[in-house]
């Protein structure tokens, strides 16, 4: 069974950084786009970031740009996401996800989802 798992996540101040990786098991996705969606309490699950199988070409939410850096190493078949300049509106859990789609912005093209971690900053 295919499996991503996310781990990273934790508890920060603002300001702070963390970084989250993705390591799938079960088969590699060094050919799939990869992405990390978020879903804050009360709120519907958004983009955050993007990256194609090649590593060259990357997508980032207008509310992360900037402060949030997404990497692979397919080599070691592992996702990053480091997140900077943290913000309490940061707060949410992380899903990683892969997609054989190119429209890696979409939700709906990703077949193949992470569990989660939560990310919590503080004020």
């Amino acid at each position: 069974q295919v499996q991503l798992v996310e781990s990273g996540g934790g508890l920060v101040q603002a300001g702070g950084s963390l970084r989250l990786s993705c390591a799938p098991s079960g088969r590699t996705f060094s050919n799939y786009g990869m992405g990390w969606f978020r879903q804050a309490p009360g709120k519907e699950r958004e983009f955050v970031a993007a990256i194609h199988w090649n590593g060259i070409s990357t997508y980032y939410a207008d509310s992360v740009k900037g402060r949030f850096t997404i990497s692979r190493d397919n080599a070691k078949n592992t996702l990053y996401l480091q997140m900077n300049s943290l913000k309490p509106e940061d707060t949410a859990v992380y899903y990683c996800a892969a997609s054989s789609d190119y429209r890696l912005k979409e939700q709906y093209v990703y077949a193949y989802w992470g569990q989660g971690t939560q990310v919590t900053v503080s004020s």
